[in-house]
């Protein structure tokens, strides 16, 4: 018996909870490691990420290709040089592709879109991890993602009530984003607070989960209305009880970029 028929026949909620430990486990002990180890999972997320995006919106094997190509390249320039140089070659790639595939019939907003929408939270979690503090900021903000998914998973299912956007997600309540919300800021500040962080980041350590909890939720929303105008349930298979690699990172997107733009202001 495979992995995948030996978590199905568990059930779904067991199978998505030994996914998710598996998931976790990986990306702290890369974080741990950092270098070529962190780097290697960033660049597994992100091309996978981008393949799963070219399919949903039945992308050219060209542009399927050079975007796997320009993304890695951005990976790349963000970790052995400068993060100014991988933002420069992820815009021009961005927008190179998506006149090429203008003039051929393509979509231009999708391309363009899928490219930087996968591209820049790699470039921000590389940044955060480049830091002098890297392993903690870097656990802080998955943390928070984590949380939000974990108590607004939980809280929704066990209090219930009036949906959140039930045209886009018929399942989110309003009741799973506030849990999404308490968990965050309270993971955040304990993250905070065990990593003895001081200064800006401890002191609003809870206003940033929160907030960082409905950003979260907002890129899971986005993907699910993306999904919804593409007429997909998922946006792969290759994880049991999460679906696709967009599907499971769908949170970290907004969240890692805006923390690593808020982490680079503070610590500058």
């Amino acid at each position: 018996m495979d992995v995948k028929t030996l978590l199905a026949a568990r059930g779904p909620l067991t199978t998505r909870i030994l996914t998710g430990l598996v998931l976790i486990t990986l990306a702290v002990a890369a974080v741990y490691f950092g270098g070529t180890a962190f780097t290697a999972l960033v660049a597994l997320a992100v091309l996978l990420m981008f393949a799963e995006w070219s399919v949903m919106h039945g992308l050219p094997r060209f542009i399927r290709l050079a975007g796997l190509a320009a993304l890695a390249a951005t990976i790349f320039l963000a970790s052995y040089g400068p993060a100014s140089q991988a933002l420069l070659t992820l815009g021009g790639a961005a927008l190179a592709l998506g006149l090429f595939a203008r003039n051929f019939g393509g979509r231009f907003a999708w391309v363009v879109g899928g490219v930087l929408y996968c591209g820049l939270p790699a470039i921000a979690l590389i940044v955060l991890r480049a830091q002098p503090s890297g392993i903690m900021l870097t656990v802080w903000t998955l943390s928070i993602v984590w949380a939000t998914d974990i108590f607004a998973y939980f809280a929704g299912r066990a209090i219930g009530g009036p949906k959140l956007a039930p045209a886009i997600s018929p399942n989110k309540t309003w009741a799973g984003l506030g849990g999404g919300v308490v968990g965050a800021a309270l993971t955040a500040y304990g993250v905070a607070a065990y990593f003895q962080m001081s200064g800006p980041v401890k002191d609003y350590a809870l206003i940033a989960g929160g907030v960082l909890a409905v950003v979260a939720q907002g890129g899971d929303l986005f993907e699910s209305w993306m999904k919804r105008n593409t007429g997909v349930k998922d946006s792969g298979r290759l994880l049991p009880g999460h679906g696709g690699v967009l599907d499971r990172l769908d949170g970290l997107v907004p969240v890692a970029v805006l923390s690593a733009l808020g982490f680079v202001a503070v610590l500058r």
